[in-house]
């Protein structure tokens, strides 16, 4: 499947509230009522909660401010995608749908990329979601490589090597599931920003962990150890200065899988 992400930064005047508000009442119909002629297999808002995010960086230091929500698309296939978009009808839909986001996004400080999920901890069926009423939650960690590494070099070590860091110790940190995201498809990801006019660049991808809110405020020993092993190997390849962590839950508009 093809992925899209989409970190969004509200309009400035605008309160997170709002922003959201406006972003699940009136947006989100509006996406669904199109998502048939567009090939969506899925699409979910994630809303960034109201928690201090500032905790969540421990020692990796100053860390880029978080984002106020993600849009989240899947397509079964790139081809699926391209046909629906690119036709007259697609591309209609395309500036309608652009021009109800510039009423609650800043489109300049707000980025969007093309990808390909790696399942890390995956349970069966996947029926993990952070919903507003439970006590879930999903850590969206979108983060930019070291100088010293390539895309490349920087994305085949994620997959290799910190992803079974992760996978060890997923029990003992409390994850019920953790898959990496990476960016891919740099044509798409280019047009879609050069649409929006998105000033930002684009990130290497981003790591999902969904986790119970419940664990969080009382770690235990093996958390903290595995908290410290996990950041340890972050640090060979991530630059954490020009990477983001937050807390969200998330809203499932459309799920046709």
């Amino acid at each position: 499947m093809l992925r899209l992400t989409f970190l969004i930064r509200r309009k400035q005047g605008m309160t997170r509230e709002a922003m959201q508000r406006y972003w699940l009442e009136e947006h989100a119909p509006l996406v669904a009522s199109h998502s048939q002629t567009l090939n969506m297999l899925r699409y979910v808002q994630v809303h960034t909660t109201d928690d201090d995010h500032g905790r969540l960086t421990g020692r990796r230091g100053q860390m880029e401010e978080p984002y106020d929500g993600v849009a989240e698309v899947w397509w079964n296939s790139k081809d699926a995608m391209v046909e629906a978009t690119r036709s007259n009808e697609g591309r209609q839909i395309d500036q309608i749908l652009r021009s109800d986001e510039e009423q609650f996004m800043d489109l300049e400080r707000s980025v969007a990329w093309f990808n390909y999920e790696y399942p890390q901890v995956n349970p069966t069926p996947e029926n993990v979601v952070a919903t507003e009423r439970s006590s879930l939650l999903k850590l969206y960690f979108p983060l930019r490589q070291i100088e010293s590494l390539s895309v490349e070099e920087a994305q085949w070590y994620w997959r290799t090597h910190h992803g079974p860091v992760i996978r060890r110790q997923a029990h003992g940190s409390g994850i019920l599931r953790y898959q990496q995201v990476h960016r891919d498809e740099p044509e798409l990801t280019a047009g879609i920003n050069g649409s929006r006019g998105s000033k930002v660049e684009p990130y290497l991808g981003h790591a999902e962990v969904w986790m119970d809110r419940t664990a969080m405020g009382n770690p235990t020993p093996e958390n903290k150890a595995a908290s410290k092993r996990a950041y340890e190997d972050e640090a060979k390849f991530i630059d954490f200065a020009r990477s983001a962590m937050f807390l969200t839950k998330e809203h499932v508009i459309i799920d046709r899988r």
